[in-house]
């Protein structure tokens, strides 16, 4: 019976969670036959008070880092942030985060410590602080996208301390980032990931359980590499149809109605339009991403073709505009090349996420039977 009354509670809270509520259900609302101390504690993989209790740190607060720590404080979680800039540490202190001094201190008052940082290295380098702090009990969730091989030495050594390590990069843009509706790919075991999984929702909108440790970061630096091919093809075309008399507007809109449109020319192609090409995402970064995913191809003999190339362009972009210069400003070399401006009126020169916030969900992938623990 009391099986029975958990799985209905499971049901009744997932609906809620999926209709919409960024708020966790009121006590009221708890059906009559559960009592509220069985909901919320019996139940340690839905919506519960036990995610105000969890202590959560986050180191990075970035272009992206920052985005997604306050989307954890503005639904509620105790939250302590880390950043090297000061200036950036006191805006979420202003907003009623804590901050720490060290990774070593921030591990050691955490039970998630969350890392969103620019490199592989500089996730290294504060493992290697925290390491000591971390034993049974405490989560890493490493957000930076970073090298698969990378992911699996650093969770190793969280696992001989006893620690839970969580692979979880996301997808979809900084605006997204903001306001909760980003994807999030974790890679875990599954018993890992239901644990997770309620903060995760936080975060991001959709959420799909990739595999074992490693094969989220394989992936996220599979979408950036198409996210970047995809740029390149835009910044072609909109070049092409300037140089073929066509009206930019108009080319717009027949790109974003065609079997021709991308998220990539949906966002990134408006701040091109707009001459702003204020993407938040820069070409020292870009470059990683890319190295990481060729490295990923000699590894397993795939000789490909077009990611050289587009490595080769993103590199002469850094060269000329510079190593921080942001990836839509790539669009500069074929104006220079045939003189002409890509520019048009009634474009936006930052991407603003217009969807509603709501609470996140697990994906599945066609054909994938559910897990027992998701119905």
């Amino acid at each position: 019976m009391a099986c029975q009354k958990l799985r209905a509670a499971r049901h009744i809270l997932r609906a809620c969670t999926r209709a919409g509520s960024n708020n966790f259900w009121p006590q009221r609302a708890i059906p009559s036959f559960l009592s509220a101390q069985e909901t919320w504690h019996s139940i340690p993989n839905d919506i519960g008070a036990s995610e105000h209790i969890m202590k959560v740190g986050f180191i990075g607060l970035g272009n992206l880092g920052g985005k997604l720590a306050g989307s954890l404080l503005r639904n509620g979680i105790d939250l302590t942030v880390l950043d090297r800039k000061e200036d950036l540490m006191a805006d979420f202190a202003a907003r009623g985060a804590g901050t720490a001094q060290s990774p070593a201190a921030l591990m050691r008052d955490s039970d998630v410590v969350i890392t969103c940082l620019p490199s592989p290295a500089a996730s290294a380098a504060v493992m290697d602080e925290m390491l000591a702090e971390i034993g049974p009990g405490k989560t890493w969730m490493e957000m930076s996208t970073t090298d698969d091989a990378e992911i699996r030495r650093l969770a190793a050594l969280v696992e001989e301390k006893g620690g839970t390590p969580v692979d979880c990069p996301v997808s979809g843009g900084c605006h997204r980032a903001d306001t909760g509706n980003i994807s999030i790919f974790a890679g875990c075991d599954r018993e890992t990931f239901e644990k997770v999984l309620p903060l995760l929702t936080h975060l991001g909108r959709r959420v799909l359980h990739t595999g074992p440790l490693g094969t989220a970061s394989t992936l996220k630096v599979m979408t950036n590499y198409l996210a970047t091919a995809n740029l390149l093809t835009c910044c072609e075309a909109l070049v092409t149809m300037k140089a073929a008399g066509m009206d930019m507007a108009t080319t717009y809109e027949a790109m974003k109605i065609s079997s021709g449109t991308s998220f990539v020319h949906e966002t990134e192609s408006q701040l091109i339009l707009n001459g702003s090409r204020d993407v938040n995402f820069t070409m020292d970064l870009i470059l990683k991403d890319l190295g990481l995913f060729q490295n990923i191809a000699d590894r397993n003999d795939v000789p490909l073709e077009l990611s050289p190339m587009v490595i080769d362009i993103m590199r002469d972009g850094q060269t000329r505009y510079g190593e921080r210069a942001n990836t839509d400003d790539i669009i500069r070399r074929l104006e220079e090349a045939t003189g002409l401006s890509i520019l048009a009126d009634g474009f936006p020169a930052e991407l603003i996420d217009d969807e509603p916030e709501e609470r996140g969900y697990e994906v599945f992938p066609p054909g994938r039977a559910r897990p027992l623990a998701a119905e």
